[in-house]
């Protein structure tokens, strides 16, 4: 049965009788955006000028009608409101020049091998030298006394000349399309050029803009009209933003650059916001339309459970848990993201939830990116569950662990990516919980929540989320927030350090091993290329660290080692009989090892913040204070800046607000991972209060 994917996954309504049947479209498209009015959705070739040819070409931009062509946002602005003396110009510099053509002509070079057309602009005390190579048809659009404007870079001063600048004529520059104002720069393709692009748009403008319709009406009079709902902060924008049809004209021909950035807020807002009512709608069918399974529990797993673990749990845990509780006993199912910084205590609050459903007397399914982290979490349960006697179970691509009861008996059972395949999960599934959410796709999960009758789903990430995606990425979840760490963590300081510094590094970790603790030290170009590439760069590197560190013991992990070769290394550093381990980004997740003080990451500036600080999550469990060392091979300015931000805090939330502001969305969560759409005006980097502003009017002022 198609089943609701707890992602932005739009798609077409199959059904009327089911509502939550949909064919997914795992990529949202701008669909949203599309312009409604009369002539705006005729293909292009009704415009002047647009042939089948140009027409294909302009497809090649994902340009087909003149609403699209109206959408096409510009990429960047060029001020062209200001002109300067032909003497005060200087070397490189890019300006506007008036005067008049006081000669003209085409030179071309023997043998036909090329041609330049050059112009000589007098302002009356000086002349501008301006050329253009192998355009000779020029010289049908100038003559001599035109009076003349245009704009380029200085590209010599003896005499001072431009090569291929822009024009206007000022006999025709009443329309002033290319120069004399802010002037839009578009996204081109081969075969379109930019001055014919943004004089399509002109007239395509001054043609059908009085058929632009505003889909949503007036924003702020909707707004106003809801009482007793305070406004965000960000409510002062609909104050300034203009409606959509002025919008779509600042955008490309704004009076000034400030009216171009309201222009786009204001198509952004509307871009937002209908994500932001989709988002509540598919809430709304999944309330309404599934059947989904009621788990009461009984606390006879839960109270042993606890009594059992020899500490108690956070508030913040306590908080969440009564969260989960309250969706469980319901038969809509839960849908909850739990995130929570590194340390948090995710893995108890998973295991709580797992036991109210087993106690409901259905089974659990936890799936984990990787083999190593999936194996740890068997363990752990399994140490956890066994004195209760609720079976574990383990299924990954090299090891399957089966319980000896009946089929239809509760159970847990943990896995990866192998829980995708057909009858890998229990068949009375009551619960799905997806650890590190933001390694798998969308498709993925979907596979697995497919697997179940509309089981209730937990999905987790150690990796806080910053607001604004939380808004996007996941606003048709309920979240739950671990803002407490357990009590008895040491201390974590991080340093960055360049590679001169490498042997007081290693000497500082060898001291640390003497005095009884481990270390970690994470290569990122470990995964790179081929296997077998790889794999000789991992023993390159294993030597290097052995030699450093002996006579102590170093192994290597990486995700490429067989399974009972990584589970041997795991069971040996945990046992401190390995006292180094040389690893990838694969220990990111997954090793709770309390003796380990130290991580050396080598090559830092090549990880994102929020990798890093994950990281960093794996010393500091025990009671020793702990150092993470950021090693960075190339010492930009751009990548000490991004470190320092480590080493200033700990706060997994600041650390990702960095991350998204430093490297945009898409990096961050990955956009096949995240079911992020497209935005062709949103930017989710830095319209953090359009998010805001969207989510409010979506809730209070609009009615999906």
């Amino acid at each position: 049965m198609p089943y609701f994917v707890p992602l932005v996954a739009f798609g077409r309504i199959e059904s009327a009788e089911t509502p939550l049947a949909f064919t997914p479209r795992l990529v949202l498209t701008t669909h949203m955006l599309k312009l409604a009015g009369p002539g705006l959705d005729e293909p292009l070739t009704t415009l002047t000028g647009v042939g089948e040819a140009r027409a294909a070409l302009l497809e090649r931009l994902g340009l087909r009608t003149v609403g699209d062509l109206l959408l096409h946002a510009p990429r960047r602005y060029e001020d062209r409101t200001h002109k300067k003396a032909i003497h005060d110009l200087v070397l490189q510099e890019t300006t506007a020049v008036q005067g008049v053509i006081q000669a003209m002509g085409v030179k071309s070079w023997r043998q036909g091998t090329g041609n330049l057309f050059e112009i000589i602009l007098s302002d009356g005390q000086d002349r501008l030298h301006c050329r253009w190579w192998n355009q000779p048809y020029l010289e049908k659009q100038f003559a001599v006394s035109q009076s003349l404007l245009v704009y380029g870079r200085i590209s010599s001063v003896r005499p001072r000349t431009m090569d291929n600048p822009e024009f206007e004529p000022l006999e025709e520059a009443e329309a002033q399309i290319h120069l004399g104002r802010v002037v839009p720069v578009y996204p081109l393709t081969e075969g379109i050029r930019q001055r014919w692009l943004r004089s399509l748009i002109w007239h395509a403008l001054a043609d059908h803009a009085g058929s632009i319709e505003s889909s949503w009406g007036d924003l702020r009079r909707q707004a106003e009209a809801v009482t007793g709902k305070p406004m965000p902060v960000s409510g002062a924008l609909l104050a300034v933003l203009p409606d959509r049809r002025e919008a779509i004209r600042q955008l490309h021909f704004p009076a000034t650059l400030a009216a171009a950035t309201t222009a786009r807020q204001r198509l952004a807002l509307e871009e937002l916001l209908d994500l932001q009512v989709e988002l509540r709608r598919r809430r709304q069918r999944l309330v309404a339309g599934a059947p989904g399974r009621a788990c009461p529990s009984d606390n006879r797993l839960i109270k042993p459970f606890l009594a059992r673990l020899g500490f108690k749990p956070t508030a913040a845990q306590v908080r969440v848990l009564r969260e989960i509780r309250a969706d469980l006993s319901h038969a809509v199912p839960m849908r909850r993201l739990l995130q929570g910084d590194v340390g948090a205590g995710k893995t108890l609050v998973a295991a709580c939830a797992a036991l109210m459903t087993i106690e409901a007397g259905v089974s659990v399914v936890i799936m984990a990116p990787t083999e190593i982290l999936a194996e740890q979490h068997f363990r752990t349960f399994e140490r956890w569950f066994q004195p209760l006697g609720v079976p574990v179970e383990l299924r990954t691509a090299s090891r399957r662990v089966e319980a000896d009861v009946p089929a239809q008996e509760p159970r847990l059972r943990v896995g990866t990516h192998a829980l995708l395949s057909a009858g890998a999960a229990p068949d009375n599934l009551g619960l799905v919980v997806i650890d590190e959410q933001h390694k798998f796709g969308v498709a993925q999960r979907e596979a697995l929540v497919r697997q179940g009758v509309y089981p209730h789903l937990l999905v987790m990430t150690a990796t806080p989320i910053p607001r604004t995606l939380g808004l996007t990425v996941y606003g048709d979840l309920d979240v739950s927030v671990l803002d407490e760490l357990p009590p008895g963590r040491g201390v974590i300081r991080t340093f960055v350090r360049g590679p001169e510094k490498l042997p007081q590094v290693w000497q500082f970790i060898r001291e640390k091993l003497q005095a009884g603790r481990q270390a970690y030290v994470v290569y990122p170009r470990l995964e790179e290329s081929d296997t077998a590439a790889s794999i000789k760069a991992a023993a390159e590197e294993l030597g290097v660290v052995s030699q450093a560190m002996a006579p102590f013991q170093v192994r290597l992990l990486h995700g490429r080692l067989p399974a009972e070769e990584k589970e041997r290394i795991m069971r040996e550093f945990a046992a401190n009989q390995v006292q180094v381990l040389v690893a990838t980004s694969v220990v990111e997740v997954g090793l709770d090892v309390p003796n380990a003080c130290v991580l050396l990451v080598d090559g830092a500036e090549r990880f994102g913040l929020a990798q890093l600080h994950q990281l960093r999550g794996r010393i500091g469990r025990g009671g020793h204070s702990s150092w993470c060392v950021l090693l960075a091979r190339q010492m930009t300015v751009e990548a000490r800046h991004r470190l320092r931000v480590l080493e200033e805090t700990a706060d997994g939330f600041r650390i990702a607000e960095e991350d998204l502001r430093l490297r945009g969305p898409g990096e961050l969560l990955g956009q096949a991972q995240s079911g992020l759409p497209p935005f062709r005006f949103a930017e989710l980097k830095t319209d953090h209060d359009l998010v805001v502003l969207a989510a409010w009017l979506a809730t209070h002022a609009l009615q999906p």
